[in-house]
């Protein structure tokens, strides 16, 4: 698939997903903020039970309630329960008679067994909001950033509107599917954003979720971000005379070596890890076909809304 070269910002709806632990919310994050300065009004919704987008940005705690927490920032946790019942509302129209069905112990126990329908809720939910418009008829929000699970269930997220196009009669369902499959597959309008670590697991991890993406589901990936990339200290001389002594990589378990065997030790297990991390970003921008947006290694300040400043201002 032929992506376009178009800003970010200018999309409608991201999904950024990778591998866990990769920093997806503080990415998330950084982007809102970064957005939000460039005149956008951004929606971060996230799915899952923890929520750390507050912590990133000073503000309260985040719920199922959409609520502002900066300057052309809104954002959700949203709740698969929760977000069933709204989708219920706007199915059946009469709020009460709604509630009646979705509030029943036998129709919840129903629906957490249906496999894929809590996912949908979440991913479904987030789609809402980018049809939705002010009074003016302007969008509501510029650019929802949906803050997705972990690549496994990532990728399973995604196929669930794919499966209903596949298996469901038409109705509201298979509608709602259909727009939102449309949105996801443009691109133009939207876009995957896939985050990675410059290390090795994280590395083949983003890959094969890539390959996945592109070669089974046919999404765009329009981004990849590589997080926590240290700044090089080495030149490639200094590379090399490091290789020349492996040794050195073991002095700091010898407790025989004076201290300035032990300073080469340290720097030459920093130099390694330089070239590990350029490798890693190298394979993954072979792979993916795309430059890697690098974000800064951040020694302090990490989940914090002084670093999300500084990664934001990275983008």
């Amino acid at each position: 698939m032929s992506v376009p070269d178009i800003p970010l910002e200018d999309r409608r709806f991201l999904f950024i997903t990778g591998k866990g632990g990769v920093g997806k919310t503080s990415f998330a994050a950084a982007l809102a903020y970064a957005m939000a300065q460039r005149g956008k009004r951004v929606l971060v919704a996230m799915c899952g039970a923890h929520e750390r987008l507050s912590g990133m940005v000073g503000a309260p705690p985040i719920d199922h309630e959409i609520s502002k927490i900066g300057d052309g920032i809104w954002a959700t946790r949203i709740d698969p329960t929760r977000a069933m019942e709204e989708y219920g509302e706007l199915v059946i129209k009469v709020k009460t008679l709604a509630r009646a069905v979705f509030d029943n112990k036998y129709t919840t126990t129903f629906f957490r067994a249906v496999p894929g329908l809590h996912d949908w809720a979440m991913l479904g939910k987030a789609w809402y909001h980018t049809t939705e418009t002010l009074d003016d008829g302007r969008p509501r929000f510029d650019l929802v950033i949906f803050d997705a699970p972990s690549t496994g269930h990532g990728l399973d997220m995604l196929r669930v509107p794919k499966v209903i196009l596949d298996i469901v009669p038409p109705g509201v369902l298979r509608r709602d599917a259909e727009a939102a499959w449309a949105l996801f597959k443009d691109p133009v309008r939207s876009g995957v954003v896939v985050v990675s670590l410059p290390e090795e697991l994280p590395t083949t991890e983003s890959v094969e979720l890539v390959t996945a993406l592109r070669d089974e589901l046919e999404l765009p990936v329009v981004k990849l971000v590589v997080n926590a990339v240290q700044h090089p200290l080495f030149s490639a001389e200094e590379h090399a005379a490091f290789a020349a002594r492996p040794a050195l990589l073991e002095v700091l378990q010898d407790d025989a070596v004076d201290a300035g065997e032990r300073a080469l030790s340290v720097a030459a297990r920093r130099a390694a890890r330089e070239q590990l991390q350029a490798a890693c970003i190298a394979r993954l921008e072979a792979a993916v076909g795309l430059p890697a947006t690098r974000l800064p290694f951040l020694l302090e300040g990490a989940g914090t809304p002084e670093g999300t400043a500084t990664l934001a201002a990275a983008l």
